[in-house]
């Protein structure tokens, strides 16, 4: 394979000259087929501008570089300054000289690259794995671009944070940094303003939206991921939207962001489970490249057009996602990177004993909690699947309205059980902190879901234990963090996951301890990092104490797989490596959707469905007989059919899952019979 340059539209493009093998490599990279000169169908092609034939092309230079390798010398000139972008997206180090830095303290090396690249662009969103110091680096960049005014937005637990990491880092400030507590008028004079995101509405909105910022800071910018969330609006502002029923259009709403020159956003977890989160932010920095959410999700969300609208929970292309953000505005760094004197982390899942009574029956609450809950999640998909057997997206709707609220129900009774459960597995988890503090350790960091359990707690440890929640003011939340690293009579830290698992520093243990886990492994990974973080020179070692055959035991092994699509997206090698050519088997026809049925096993179908249609429905509330609330309108949808004509392959199918769902009122036959066309035996 060799890449080579030329000349489209008055504009370079990069061309492949390869063999069909390389073909797969080159689509991965995000090349192009030209079909031939003038045969393409493009009213202005850059690629028959340039003459270049049937063959692999790309007008975009950070899809090229992923192919950089086979560049030949024009390519290579061409791709230079995308070379260099990504290259200091990574960046381990840089000449700090430049960038001002008061006396007695000193930038990382990789902190002075991140500065370096953030201070060359207008928008950059700072990613450094969590604990790399994204704070310092945006400090940095107004010490060296010198902004007249600064708007700091972030989390409520992090303003008091953010006030002593400007005062300590800025260079010739001589302005107000004023911290945005209430209601009351901000002053005027303030040329840096910090806010928490949930008080960007009514009247600090309008104070902060009637002025102009040379820079916005948004820390943790992740909370910025729902479109429709009223914080996301206040600082990134929402398109146009018509209402498709009445035609209605909603006109766009600007946001804080369209007030600022430059623009940088932090946060260690761009986002949290799906590619589809951070287009929100990436559209906000770079509309040009990233304001289109349809072409965005169809490309990186494996977006899909189904029955019932378009879905984006998936992801593809990845690699090529992390290739454009370090070619235009990320910066991206690992600890295995930068802090090689860093330790790693080591993850340990406890098995508590369950001997205790109360233990067994809420670990027992807990999972039939959480199995009627995954029963509720089968039926949504039986339903959308008996719904595609009959063709009838009325049906569909009216089964998924009645199952909301039973999934609503399921969820909050599954969260009532974990509670109860976490509240009965205290003394047991007591027990092992009082024998880890036995051993040795001198500090000790646990974190928990629920107040409830963190107040069980703090009343078994006593003195020795500060606590920090969503519950505690700004200023004991910083009293609680100081005492905690400064004063040896305290011991242990007790912080809930969502509010003491972002931006706070814990070094001065090296020992966590989860009590309870949260359903995003992200917000897990960030409350880890509150010990491992610059400043920590021990092994730090986690433990997860769960019960034996619990649901938090389950989500103990499982979260960690969930950040999977993340790392793929953030950190791995951006290059591609063409693979030899591997010899495909020849496909064949795809068999009928629905399996075909003799006479007598449609007949037995047939009967069963009707006999279920004439019992009294309530086969779970009442007595016993015919369907069930959920499978009323199907069933009897289906028996009325069949009454009528003979059911369609698709309409039997539906009929088979029903008659085996509801076999106990059935003859074995006919259960056999629908068990035998749904090859189950």
């Amino acid at each position: 394979m060799r890449i080579t340059l030329a000349q489209g539209n008055g504009k370079p493009v990069f061309v492949a000259i390869s063999s069909f093998a390389e073909k797969d490599s080159l689509k991965t990279a995000g090349f192009w087929w030209h079909p031939g000169n003038g045969s393409c169908g493009r009213q202005s092609c850059a690629a028959c501008d340039a003459k270049i034939g049937k063959t692999w092309w790309t007008p975009f230079p950070e899809k090229a570089v992923r192919l950089a390798e086979y560049a030949d010398e024009a390519a290579k000139a061409a791709l230079d300054d995308v070379m260099k972008s990504i290259e200091g997206s990574k960046a381990s180090s840089a000449p700090a000289e430049g960038i001002p830095v008061p006396e007695g303290l000193a930038y990382l090396p990789f902190q002075a690259a991140g500065i370096t690249y953030a201070s060359e662009r207008p928008a950059t969103l700072i990613a450094d794995e969590m604990g790399l110091g994204k704070t310092i680096q945006a400090i940095g960049v107004i010490n060296v671009t010198h902004p007249e005014t600064v708007l700091v937005l972030c989390p409520a637990a992090l303003r008091i944070n953010w006030q002593r990491e400007l005062t300590k880092w800025l260079v010739d400030f001589s302005g107000e940094i004023y911290v945005v507590e209430s209601n009351d008028p901000i002053p005027q004079k303030a040329t840096i303003v910090i806010c928490n995101y949930d008080r960007l509405r009514n009247g600090v909105l309008a104070e902060i939206k009637a002025r102009s910022w040379k820079m916005i800071i948004s820390d943790e910018c992740h909370f910025l991921k729902n479109p429709a969330a009223q914080r996301t609006k206040a600082v990134l502002g929402a398109p146009a939207r018509k209402n498709k029923k009445t035609g209605e259009i909603t006109p766009a709403e600007s946001g804080i962001i369209d007030l600022c020159e430059r623009k940088v956003f932090l946060t260690g977890t761009p986002f949290l489970n799906k590619p589809v989160e951070i287009q929100p932010l990436l559209g906000a920095l770079l509309p040009s490249e990233f304001g289109n959410f349809f072409a965005f999700a169809k490309r990186y969300c494996a977006g899909r057009e189904t029955k019932y609208g378009w879905d984006f929970s998936g992801s593809s292309n990845l690699e090529d996602l992390q290739t454009r953000l370090r070619a235009k505005c990320m910066v991206r760094r690992l600890k295995k990177d930068v802090l090689t004197e860093l330790p790693a982390k080591r993850r340990q899942v406890i098995e508590l004993p369950v001997e205790d009574s109360a233990v067994k029956r809420a670990a027992k609450a807990e999972n039939e909690a959480y199995g009627e809950y995954e029963d509720v999640l089968c039926d949504l998909q039986e339903t959308a699947s008996m719904a595609k057997a009959l063709d009838d997206a009325d049906a569909y709707k009216a089964a998924v309205a009645k199952l909301a609220e039973s999934a609503k129900i399921a969820f909050e009774s599954m969260s009532g059980a974990r509670r109860a459960l976490a509240l009965a597995k205290i003394p047991a988890v007591i027990d092992h902190i009082n024998s880890v503090m036995e051993s040795g350790v001198d500090k000790l960091i646990i974190f928990c879901h629920h107040l409830d359990v963190l107040g069980a707690m703090k009343k078994e440890l006593g003195d020795q234990a500060v606590t920090f929640s969503g519950d505690t003011s700004p200023e004991d939340r910083q009293t609680a963090v100081d005492r905690f690293q400064k004063d040896p009579t305290c011991k242990i830290f007790i912080g809930t996951i969502k509010a003491a698992g972002v931006g706070l520093t814990l070094t001065a243990a090296s020992h966590v301890i989860f009590v309870e886990l949260d359903w995003v492994p992200a917000n897990v990974a960030q409350a880890e990092d509150r010990a491992h973080r610059i400043g920590q020179m021990e092994s730090v070692l986690i433990q997860h104490l769960v019960v034996n055959g619990s649901l938090d035991a389950r989500m103990a092994h499982v979260l960690v797989a969930k950040q999977e699509i993340a790392d793929r997206a953030l950190d791995d090698d951006i290059f591609v490596v063409v693979p030899p050519p591997v010899e495909k088997k020849k496909r064949v026809g795809t068999p009928a959707t629905y399996p075909k049925a003799d006479e007598k096993t449609r007949q037995l179908i047939t009967n069963g469905i009707c006999f279920l249609a004439n019992r009294c429905d309530g086969a779970r509330e009442e007595d016993g007989c015919g369907f069930n609330k959920l499978d009323t309108d199907f069933g009897h949808k289906l028996a009325e059919r069949a009454k009528a004509r003979e059911l369609s392959n698709g309409e039997l199918w539906a009929a088979a899952k029903l008659c085996i769902k509801y076999g106990r009122q059935l003859a074995d036959q006919r259960v056999e019979a629908a068990r035998e066309l749904l090859d189950l035996n």
